[in-house]
């Protein structure tokens, strides 16, 4: 009797484990849609409870505060969009001028629907809070420079190939590619218009195919 009724504490206790993990897998995947729809100031608690389906208890268990969860929302998009750009099929191209151009396509491409859909969390948070809570403002610095990181060997290749003697630009045009694609989410809100993004990606492309020519003229003897 007392084992069946350990090995049924011990079911009991899982089943709550995994019924805590989804609600607050809920918490933060509501938190990404939310936070970018309405802003942070605007986002009450209830307005995340509501998104995620869970009561405000649930809600505190998991988070001290709207602050807390949106850290922690951060990270989840961190891990969320690093896995989606991982498995993006510009890695798959060898040279490294086509990769760099098939990412901006790739960007492109994520374009779809509605503007918060595709507009990006830490930018949205940075430009809200970057005063009014560092530590939300930091980690979306951080998360954006963990991206733009990522471009960092493809980009000091390709000006390696094809644009020689740039020197050590690679860092400062990756995150040059973050500037634009930021800046260009806010120009579509503010003129509620997603084409403005795929302007700005075309001019950032065309920018990039003449900086680094697809093939280097031999120097004059």
């Amino acid at each position: 009797m007392k084992q069946k009724t350990h090995r049924s504490t011990i079911q009991s206790t899982a089943g709550g484990s995994a019924r805590g993990a989804a609600s607050r897998g809920r918490i933060l995947d509501a938190a990404l849609g939310v936070f970018r729809a309405q802003g942070y100031a605007a986002t009450t608690v209830d307005d995340l409870c509501r998104a995620a389906g869970v009561t405000k208890g649930s809600f505190f268990h998991h988070f001290e505060s709207k602050e807390a969860a949106a850290l922690t929302a951060i990270e989840h998009w961190n891990e969320v969009t690093a896995a989606l750009f991982a498995d993006a099929p510009y890695w798959r191209i060898e040279d490294a001028r086509e990769r760099l151009l098939s990412y901006l396509d790739f960007r492109a491409q994520l374009v779809q629907g509605e503007l918060p859909e595709f507009t990006c969390l830490l930018g949205t948070l940075a430009q809200e809070t970057f005063a009014s809570h560092p530590a939300l403002r930091a980690a979306c610095d951080a998360g954006i420079e963990a991206h733009a990181q990522t471009l960092v060997p493809t980009i000091q290749s390709a000006l390696e190939c094809h644009a020689a003697g740039a020197g050590g630009e690679a860092e400062s045009l990756a995150r040059y590619t973050q500037a634009v694609l930021q800046g260009a989410f806010v120009l579509a809100k503010a003129g509620n218009d997603p084409g403005l993004v795929l302007d700005a990606i075309g001019h950032l492309r065309r920018y990039l195919e003449l900086l680094l020519p697809s093939s280097t003229p031999r120097r004059r003897q």
